[in-house]
């Protein structure tokens, strides 16, 4: 078996991911985990960008206040003060990593083109047109590229994190690495690092429709999992309400910017309807619009809704929305004289590994950043456009703090890690049942686990899972690890961590919303989860 020794290991190349790692090249040797190539990452497709206050008629005040709002008082206020004020910071960070963002022209005023989305007070969405995540992504890849530091690890995932407790060690337990399987040759090597950045990212592939690409498994919540680490708020995923609606597209998301520069949600006769639910219209919070989105489907019987920009003209929607504008049009739609037709999806996890705004963990050497962590920025709710910003901070703040404690000045970097056990494990010939399993998972939760939810159909998920989850464990110890196997259980599992949170919040806030428990309860309490998933590697 191989092995390679790094100062740090970052699992996971999206934004918190590679700025982690470039901060922390200053330190010492930075692996880089990719499981598939390092662009094809939730940020690569980030289309809104990144919101940071920048102009003089904005504060971090108001910046806070709109989070606190969108968050439905589960917001850590002390967090939000944090990462809003480290704004400005991670942005100089990016213009010297080399991104452009969107500027006005000089008849406009010239500055930087700041976008509103919904449950934003001001503009203060910095963008780079809508294809933001791709230039973040492809400006950080440039630099790290560039880096001799840094070293890429693509098509490689992944499987488990080695700690000193399960290897047997007397000492604190710590992580000291992980196990990972090389996707082109079969074999699985092992990471060894006194630090552990897992940056892996949201689990939308846990649901049947999603906005994420189909990396997004939750790899990194799974393992800190069954690592033992607390896991908090996972009933709080954000459903996208505007998913392009069409029988070719698999995954595109329309913006919110969209609807931030004017396009309204519509019914099949062009009804406006967002007003029926909330005094913002079509710019009200996404919890509240993906709901009315499916009380109207419900509703009507229609399998979507529509948004309408046409008013707008061809001339801004080309300048103003390329990607959108060029891919719709691909997909048979001129957003310039017809509807947009579209749905919800599972789109980002506000919950996830509880960690501090510098990354720490309840286990020494792992830290996690990115919207694998859950900070206490985002409560029950995601403000748009926020993720990006929380990345880019935390990462920032992960490396200032090890720059500090140097942890590799205590690690010992002759623990012995034991060679894979691949034991009577046999190429698998049943790759029909991974992808059954694949598809019962994720239609469970579509089903069940839901915009909407009641007891009954959390009981019933909550039984299924946990079934399949034992078949999955068989399964997995029976047959030669795959990449496919190894993300049926990291999805398998964030489904029962969803299921059971989901079980405990016994009230309807923020992205949780129940018809057996339709109130808010008087105080606003993080649901927290810290068994461990009982799987050993």
């Amino acid at each position: 078996m191989q092995y390679y020794n790094f100062d740090f290991v970052v699992i996971g190349s999206g934004i918190a991911g590679l700025i982690s790692a470039l901060r922390l090249s200053r330190l010492g040797r930075v692996g880089v985990i990719s499981k598939k190539v390092a662009s094809e990452c939730s940020t690569n497709y980030a289309q809104g960008g990144i919101a940071c206050v920048m102009t003089s008629d904005d504060s971090i005040q108001m910046h806070l206040e709109d989070t606190l709002d969108a968050g439905a008082g589960l917001c850590d206020e002390s967090v939000v003060r944090e990462i809003l004020t480290g704004g400005p910071s991670a942005i100089e960070d990016l213009l010297h990593y080399g991104l452009k963002f969107s500027e006005r022209s000089a008849e406009d005023g010239g500055g930087f083109d700041l976008g509103r989305e919904g449950g934003h007070s001001k503009r203060r969405v910095l963008h780079a047109g809508d294809f933001t995540g791709r230039e973040i992504e492809q400006a950080l890849l440039r630099r790290v590229a560039a880096e001799p530091a840094v070293v890429m690890m693509e098509h490689c995932m992944a499987i488990d994190l080695i700690t000193t407790s399960w290897l047997g060690l007397d000492d604190e337990n710590r992580c000291t690495g992980a196990y990972v399987l090389m996707q082109k040759t079969g074999q699985v090597a092992a990471v060894r690092a006194p630090v552990v950045v897992l940056a892996t990212g949201g689990g939308g592939k846990t649901y049947l429709y999603t906005s994420n690409p189909d990396v997004a498994t939750a790899d990194g919540v799974a393992m800190a999992w069954r690592a033992g680490v607390p896991i908090a708020n996972m009933e709080f995923i954000q459903f996208h309400p505007t998913c392009l609606f069409h029988p070719d597209a698999k995954s595109f998301l329309v913006s919110e910017a969209v609807r931030g520069e004017g396009a309204e949600l519509v019914n099949r006769e062009g009804e406006s309807f967002m007003e029926r639910y909330d005094r913002r219209g079509s710019l009200a919070p996404r919890d509240i619009v993906a709901r009315a989105i499916d009380s109207e489907m419900k509703a009507s019987g229609q399998p979507c809704v529509y948004l309408d920009i046409r008013h707008k003209g061809r001339s801004y929607l080309e300048s103003r929305f390329p990607n959108i504008s060029a891919e719709c049009r691909r997909f048979g739609i001129d957003i310039a004289e017809q509807l947009i037709p579209v749905v919800p999806a599972a789109h980002y996890f506000c919950g996830g590994v509880q960690a501090g705004v510098d990354g720490r963990t309840t286990l020494p050497g792992l830290y996690v950043v990115g919207e694998a962590a859950c900070t206490g920025l985002h409560g029950a709710n995601r403000l748009a456009s926020n993720s990006l910003l929380e990345g880019a901070v935390c990462a920032r703040r992960m490396a200032d703090h090890l720059e500090q404690v140097r942890p590799d000045r205590q690690f010992d970097r002759r623990i012995p890690i034991p060679e894979w056990k691949f034991d009577e494990a046999v190429p698998s010939d049943e790759g029909v049942v991974v992808e059954h399993n694949w598809n019962e998972v994720r239609q469970c939760m579509w089903d069940y686990v839901g915009i909407v939810r009641t007891n009954r159909r959390l009981d019933r998920a909550y039984r299924r899972i946990r079934n399949l989850r034992q078949e999955i464990r068989e399964y997995y110890h029976d047959y030669l690890v795959t990449g496919d196997v190894l993300e049926l259980r990291n999805i398998a599992a964030v489904a029962e961590l969803i299921i059971r949170s989901a079980q405990l919040r016994q009230e309807s806030r923020g992205l949780h919303y129940t018809l057996d428990y339709p109130s808010l309860l008087p105080t606003a309490r993080n649901t927290v989860i810290s068994d461990p998933a009982g799987e050993n590697i």
